[in-house]
């Protein structure tokens, strides 16, 4: 098959992004060629841009985008329930659903796992293994930007799971980009009345359209917090430590953002033990909760695209990449 003017985004090294001719392969067994409709970036691909490299995706030169969705136009032999023009959406990753950790239920720490790059392109090809296990068809009526916060919002309700919120119980959660957003909205909808912690005031503004009922600056924020749930969804040692500070006695603290790999976090010993503490981490998704998003987004969708802030093409996105633009969500058409 051949597919002409086919183009991707490729990481050569830290804040190399280059866009790229690409001659994608008809598709192998198992296998879906997908149009690209819509991608999304957000905080993670800029971390991995800045830094060059992820644990997830290799050495580069490896292809960006994993928040996604598109219109199959190629089937290989074996994926059984899906035809050319379905519009879908791919997760970045599909369990063995064999290991000990996936015996155990935690998919998100399979030791085979498959991951999936490559949706900031015009065309792109979905490994087997997640077109059987770990591909979903957009709702009826649902754009495939919003569609593409699929992936985002699993990691959030996986993560709820952990630390569920009663109806009128309040709730703080540090941070307001993108899994901030998602956060203090999924709380909502669980019944929680959510501050947000964030020293932007364009973030914090934004949080009102998601359900937040206050926003402070964490300059002119007191600990404790009188909440019994903290969650932390900024992903830096700075966020974490202020998330443990803020928690009240008996209260549970989400730490949900991933710092740096080797980064060290100080905890006042006394806080934790005398205050009884439950500190708790998420990691990723699972096919379950992913499905649950895409379902949510089919529900509520009109009520998360706000977070999509612009729209740029794939030719634009390196420039993107190196301008001083901060957007909640970005997203990037072929």
């Amino acid at each position: 098959m051949t597919i002409e003017r086919a183009r991707r985004a490729t990481l050569h090294g830290a804040g190399d992004v280059r866009i790229e001719p690409w001659g994608p392969p008809a598709p192998g067994p198992g296998e879906l060629l997908l149009e690209v409709e819509a991608a999304l970036l957000g905080g993670t691909v800029r971390k991995v841009v800045a830094r060059g490299h992820h644990a997830r995706m290799g050495t580069p030169p490896f292809p960006l985008g994993h928040e996604g969705a598109g219109r199959i136009v190629a089937v290989g032999d074996g994926p059984e329930g899906w035809d050319v023009g379905t519009r879908v959406v791919p997760a970045n990753s599909a369990p063995c659903l064999q290991c000990a950790a996936c015996r155990r239920a935690m998919t998100a720490q399979c030791e085979d796992m498959v991951w999936f790059n490559g949706l900031f392109a015009t065309h792109v090809i979905v490994p087997a293994r997640i077109a059987t296990h770990n591909t979903y068809a957009v709702p009826e009526g649902l754009d495939a930007r919003t569609a593409a916060l699929a992936e985002n919002l699993a990691c959030v309700l996986k993560a709820k799971d952990k630390t569920p919120v009663r109806l009128g119980q309040p709730a703080v959660v540090v941070g307001g980009g993108p899994m901030g957003l998602l956060w203090t909205w999924a709380l909502t909808l669980a019944g929680g009345r959510v501050t947000c912690i964030d020293p932007d005031p364009h973030a914090r503004e934004r949080a009102a359209t998601f359900g937040a009922t206050s926003a402070l600056d964490p300059a002119h924020v007191e600990a404790p917090i009188d909440a019994p749930l903290v969650v932390e969804a900024v992903g830096t040692v700075e966020a974490w430590e202020l998330a443990i500070r803020l928690a009240r006695p008996g209260a549970i603290v989400h730490l949900f953002g991933g710092p740096p790999t080797g980064s060290r976090v100080a905890v006042d010993t006394d806080h934790l033990h005398y205050d009884e503490l439950t500190l708790t981490a998420s990691f990723h998704h699972t096919p379950f909760h992913f499905a649950a998003a895409l379902g949510q987004l089919g529900a509520h969708g009109p009520a998360l695209s706000g977070m999509i802030e612009t729209t740029i093409g794939l030719d634009e996105l390196p420039a993107y990449l190196a301008s001083d633009a901060r957007h909640a969500k970005v997203a990037v058409v072929p």
